[in-house]
């Protein structure tokens, strides 16, 4: 396996990154088979594994802990933390006292002394960038996290964060973890170039759309209601015009990797990974066998032709469904639009 610097890091990384999410039980609640689907990878030459504190509140993190015995100093971990862990108001967000109280806890279910990346979930407009940066460079200097990062941060609040590390002389983020996939191009037109400018590694979250690009979604077969497509049906509701747009072009993309010999999961996954800007796409396996159905993307470059007709078939900064794009900024909520100042 090919390894790449993550951003402007002396750190290197395999191009794919095992995403822990659906260890727990939001998917395998089996700690076993985690642990199994885990060591595969680690065997297979990824070195990258990426959770977070609200995945299955901890257990992600605790499986991955388990599966990290022995074998810790050989993977760059991160993890993130901003969802609410509690009803206790001051158990979310990226306040310091919620940093600090997290970044502990989260250390104890990982079972290690650091963390590699420790990444912000989301913005969090009801908190100064200063203070969060503050207290997260205060962890760098402890020496409980190496690098930190940030995840779905719109390009404004990605410069804006650039720029306030600089001026306060605070530990910058050294990565952008944002939703991409041949469905969810959004990021082509400003945040993949603004990681770019600012040697920004880019961990692309979800290269095959949240499980379309599997193939578990085709027309003619039953709509499968279950996992994801429960916890988000905007995402995947068929009687909304944009995911049955997703059927249809589900149907281009098939031949289209028949073509190029491999499948569509390894399609939409080396697709993610042809983007310059990209350091590695985070790939989110149940199992073991949904894993190595994965693993060959790494090494796969796409023809010219290829990567053509897929922009003939989803143009270049297109996402398909808004919702898709994983952040919505308050003020464009219902509940706060041109009605109150304190989103609180």
């Amino acid at each position: 396996m090919q390894y790449v610097r993550l951003g402007g890091t002396g750190v290197r990384v395999s191009p794919l990154c095992l995403g822990a999410m659906m260890f727990g039980g939001w998917g395998e609640p089996d700690h076993g088979n985690g642990i199994e689907t885990i060591h595969a990878a680690l065997d297979a030459g990824i070195n990258f594994i990426d959770t977070a504190n609200v995945y299955s509140e901890g257990e992600s993190e605790r499986i991955v802990g388990k599966a990290l015995k022995g074998r810790r100093d050989g993977v760059v971990l991160a993890t993130k933390l901003y969802g609410a862990m509690s009803e206790d108001p001051n158990d979310r967000g990226t306040s310091r006292r919620h940093i600090i109280q997290e970044v502990e806890n989260s250390l104890r279910r990982l079972d290690t002394d650091y963390i590699d990346l420790y990444q912000v979930h989301r913005p969090d407009p009801l908190t100064d960038l200063s203070e969060t940066l503050g207290a997260l460079d205060d962890l760098v200097r402890q020496g409980k996290v190496r690098y930190i990062g940030s995840s779905t941060f719109p390009p404004d609040e990605v410069v804006e964060a650039q720029w306030a590390a600089s001026r306060d002389g605070l530990q910058r983020f050294v990565s952008e973890q944002p939703p991409y996939s041949i469905f969810v191009r959004h990021v082509e037109e400003a945040l993949l170039p603004v990681a770019q400018r600012y040697r920004m590694g880019v961990l692309a979250w979800s290269p095959l759309a949240g499980g379309w690009l599997s193939g578990r979604f085709r027309k003619g077969r039953p709509y499968d209601q279950t996992g994801r497509a429960k916890r988000s049906p905007e995402r995947f509701d068929p009687s909304k015009p944009e995911n049955q747009r997703k059927y249809d072009i589900i149907e281009q993309l098939v031949p289209l990797a028949q073509e190029e010999g491999i499948s569509l999961v390894e399609l939409g996954v080396s697709w993610v990974l042809e983007h310059p800007a990209v350091t590695s796409a985070i790939i989110g396996p149940r199992n073991r066998r949904q894993l190595e159905g994965q693993l060959k993307a790494g090494d796969i470059c796409l023809s010219t032709e290829t990567l053509d007709a897929v922009d003939e078939i989803v143009p270049p900064g297109v996402t398909l469904n808004k919702a898709d794009e994983g952040y919505m900024p308050p003020w464009l909520d219902v509940r706060y639009r041109r009605r109150r100042r304190d989103l609180s």
